[in-house]
């Protein structure tokens, strides 16, 4: 249950580089949800059609929303309150936050707190009933649909990359002949260190790391696997003297890591004379094998980067700050479907949607704090208002914090397309404000350690997430196990009950042995049965058939009866005990 994220707040513009809540005077200018009444014929949806096709009726490029809360998320809606007590999925996401993430939401575990056109659930695909169209779909059929690839074409071009090289007049939302957003570059052709080759030889700069898999609907047992990569800019690519590096940028990635995890990053040994930095801060420069973490202003210890992107920290055009990215950083982000071979349960080729984001200006802890602090004005002075942000499906939408957000996703043909703006305004719920988050992002702050398989630098088609501990929360719980002991179903609608089936008994007491398992392997849970899975691809295959992504892209195969249809404004959860993320 999330509260209206932040992507919004009225402030001064010279924070505020990209969202906002528009003043009432102003919200004629801004793009609107849209009940219908202003859609033009020609792109209504009938309200009574369970489904639709972007080629007929809507306008792809269209800045109008129908949802008119499209950031608060299907499960945000969950009723926590069940026959065996109270389930609470909240924490993951709302949590006492850390600096300089500033928003502590543990209020939202206690109640719904939505604004007024928020109150009614407009995901209506959780209340549908695929049993009998998933009925129509053979096994052999969906496996042949998972295994086909929709991002690369048969000659190893980017399908994307080339349609968006000429977007097609219906992409084209400003009618200028080009696309003005995100062109997808990364090729998933990772060498042993998990840099991204070019066809041409040459590095893209993406690096793909594995991690743990989010609590909740990311866990894959729900739906989906992913990926992630990290890309940081030019200049941290290079050394000193301009020429690209793949040691001077696997540097600048490990101090990155260790503002981001606040802990020392072991390295390959590198000769500090190379970059005038002190790296292991052990007082010379020598050669260093770890970064050490240490970065306290007040007390003038600083970290620095290397190579080009040093010369321009010190010039100011780029920062360091603890959990925090440099300007630039980008994210690629791939949501798939789940493959079954030999009765193993791993990620498909074929792509549900492909997501982008970068760091577009920096935000120091001051102006955060300020982000925060108006968001909390925000909600006391106008607790109705719905939340806007800035942009378009075609640039993308822009957070506060500085960041803007873009996705593809499939069309009724299982081709990729752009968003909408709806679409996309969904994507940016998570990553606007919740507490749990780090600069707006989530995953490379759970980035597997030094020590694992390639020390975390690899993709999960290469090695899956067999054999992998349940890590550590800071209390000492393991973090999976401590989630299904609130949540029994491993998810947060309650009904994934091949999961509560494996680790618990009739009477809800846990089966020791089954945790046992899970606290030296987190694929005992993270990966469904292969029926599960196929039943799930079968879902989903559905929604995107139907195109109604806006009604909720959730693989449903029964109608969830664990969410309600409409709350009241500040309706309690009925969660008493908060719990904490960390």
């Amino acid at each position: 249950m999330k509260t209206y994220p932040l992507f919004i707040v009225a402030m001064l513009s010279s924070v505020l580089s990209g969202c906002f809540t528009a003043s009432e005077s102003d919200q004629s200018k801004q793009p609107q949800a849209d009940s219908g009444e202003n859609i033009p014929a020609e792109n209504k949806v009938n309200p009574v059609a369970s489904s639709y096709s972007f080629g007929t009726l809507v306008d792809i490029t269209s800045d109008a929303t129908i949802n008119p809360v499209p950031y608060i998320p299907p499960q945000c809606y969950t009723d926590p309150v069940t026959d065996q007590g109270v389930q609470n999925p909240c924490y993951a996401c709302h949590t006492e936050s850390k600096r300089p993430n500033f928003l502590n939401d543990i209020d939202v575990q206690v109640a719904y707190a939505f604004p007024e056109s928020g109150l009614k659930n407009n995901w209506d695909n959780l209340f549908k009933d695929r049993t009998e169209a998933i009925g129509k779909v053979s096994d052999q059929e969906i496996l042949s649909y998972v295994r086909e690839d929709n991002y690369f074409s048969d000659n190893g071009g980017i399908i994307l990359s080339a349609k968006l090289a000429n977007p097609p007049a219906e992409w084209d939302r400003n009618k200028n002949g080009q696309w003005d957003g995100y062109i997808p570059d990364a090729y998933f052709a990772f060498n042993e260190q998990g840099f991204d080759i070019s066809p041409a030889g040459e590095y893209t700069g993406w690096r793909v790391f594995a991690y743990y898999p989010f609590l909740g609907t990311f866990m894959p047992t729900n739906g989906s696997t992913d990926d992630v990569m990290i890309r940081l800019p030019d200049a941290f690519r290079k050394n000193n003297e301009g020429i690209f590096d793949p040691v001077t940028y696997a540097v600048n990635l490990a101090i990155v890591e260790a503002l981001i995890k606040e802990k020392d990053i072991p390295i390959a040994a590198v000769d500090e004379n190379k970059y005038g930095v002190d790296l292991d801060k052990n007082g010379v420069l020598s050669v260093a094998q770890r970064i050490t973490y240490d970065w306290l202003p007040k007390e003038n210890r600083l970290m620095s980067y290397v190579g080009q992107a040093k010369t321009l920290q010190e010039q100011g055009a780029v920062h360091l700050a603890a959990r925090l990215y440099p300007e630039g950083t980008e994210f690629l982000h791939t949501v798939r479907y789940l493959d079954v071979a030999d009765g193993k349960v791993k990620m498909a080729r074929r792509m549900k949607e492909v997501r982008y984001s970068k760091k577009n200006s920096w935000r120091n802890y001051y102006q955060l704090r300020g982000i925060v602090d108006d968001e909390i004005k925000e909600r006391h002075d106008f607790p109705s208002r719905t939340k806007l942000a800035l942009g378009d499906m075609e640039s993308g939408l822009t957070v506060a914090q500085g960041w803007t957000y873009q996705g593809f996703i499939e069309d009724d043909a299982g081709q990729l397309r752009p968003q909408t703006y709806e679409e996309t305004y969904f994507c940016t719920g998570c990553h606007g404000y919740i507490g749990s988050s780090n600069d707006t992002t989530i995953s490379f702050a759970r980035k597997f350690d030094h020590g694992s398989f390639r020390d975390g630098w690899y993709h999960w088609l290469e090695k899956g997430l067999e054999g992998v501990a349940d890590p550590a929360r800071e209390d000492g719980h393991g973090e999976y196990a401590y989630y299904l002991e609130h949540n029994p179903t491993g998810n947060e609608f309650r009904d994934n009950n091949e999961v509560l089936n494996k680790f618990f008994n009739a009477d809800r007491s846990p089966k020791v042995e089954e945790f046992s398992k899970l606290s030296q392997d987190i694929s005992h849970l993270l990966l469904p049965g292969a029926e599960r899975a196929l039943m799930l691809n079968k879902a989903y295959q559905i929604v995107v058939k139907e195109q109604s992504y806006r009604l909720g892209r959730d693989a449903v195969i029964k109608p969830v009866t664990t969410v309600h249809e409409a709350v009241e404004s500040e309706q309690e959860t009925g969660i008493k005990d908060i719990l904490s993320y960390y």
